[in-house]
């Protein structure tokens, strides 16, 4: 084993590129798949059931599909289309499907969107009807009910389960290094790999960036739950 390689000034700096690239992905992808995500739920659960149904089926081919096969479909699919090719250069969006980074963000943003929404849907689904009751007794309307009670309570009962899709979302951006061009935590790994035949160093260097992630983001959503769960925690005597 020959570690000295991996500590080297040129694979560290290829690395914090890598962790860059990675964070970007997923803080982006997050932010963008959330705001789509709240909307896909307030359609799902919405009194339009022709827009549920699209949404529905939306949420089931994202989440009946493998994420590999989603970023295939955009960068080699729609990206390779000769319509698409033809207006790269001039007409927005398609200028951007020429940049593997986007076509990498819009797969894991639709993904995460179509994850998240089933979530949060579900927690509305389930929100008391006390609540409801107490917010109509109040005088408020139907959106202001969703507004300022129902859509709040439930962001915060999603926490846990969320805190998993964005841990499987941070393990899913390894798949950018499938994407040419695209230098993520693994493509960083491979190239150490390629360049000087350390397979195990390299991974297992990758690895262990991802795992001080992944203790990083589990914690701030434990301090989250602590601080907005608070309520639901069991009394102690």
């Amino acid at each position: 084993m020959d570690w000295e390689v991996i500590f080297r000034p040129d694979s560290l700096a290829l690395y914090g590129e890598g962790i860059l690239t990675t964070l970007w992905l997923l803080s982006s992808s997050l932010v963008i798949g959330g705001v789509m995500a709240v909307l896909f739920a307030l359609a799902l659960t919405g009194p339009w059931q022709w827009l549920a149904r699209i949404v529905g089926a939306y949420t089931f081919v994202i989440r009946g599909t493998p994420l590999l096969i989603q970023v295939y479909m955009i960068y080699y699919g729609l990206g390779q289309l000769e319509w698409i090719q033809a207006r790269w250069d001039d007409t927005w969006p398609w200028t951007h499907f020429k940049e593997p980074a986007f076509c990498a963000l819009l797969a894991f943003s639709l993904n995460t969107a179509g994850y998240t929404a089933e979530m949060l849907a579900g927690a509305i689904r389930e929100t008391h009807a006390g609540e409801i009751e107490s917010a109509q007794a109040f005088g408020m309307s139907r959106f202001q009910v969703m507004l300022r009670i129902v859509l709040p309570s439930a962001m915060r009962r999603t926490l846990p389960p969320y805190s998993n899709e964005v841990v499987m979302m941070l393990h899913s951006t390894s798949l950018a290094s499938a994407v040419p061009g695209l230098l993520d935590v693994t493509a960083a790994a491979s190239r150490i790999y390629s360049d000087f035949y350390l397979p195990f160093e390299a991974y297992l260097a990758a690895a262990a960036i991802y795992l001080c992630a992944t203790f990083c983001l589990i914690g701030l959503f434990k301090l989250a739950e602590r601080r907005f769960l608070a309520h639901l925690a069991p009394r102690r005597h």
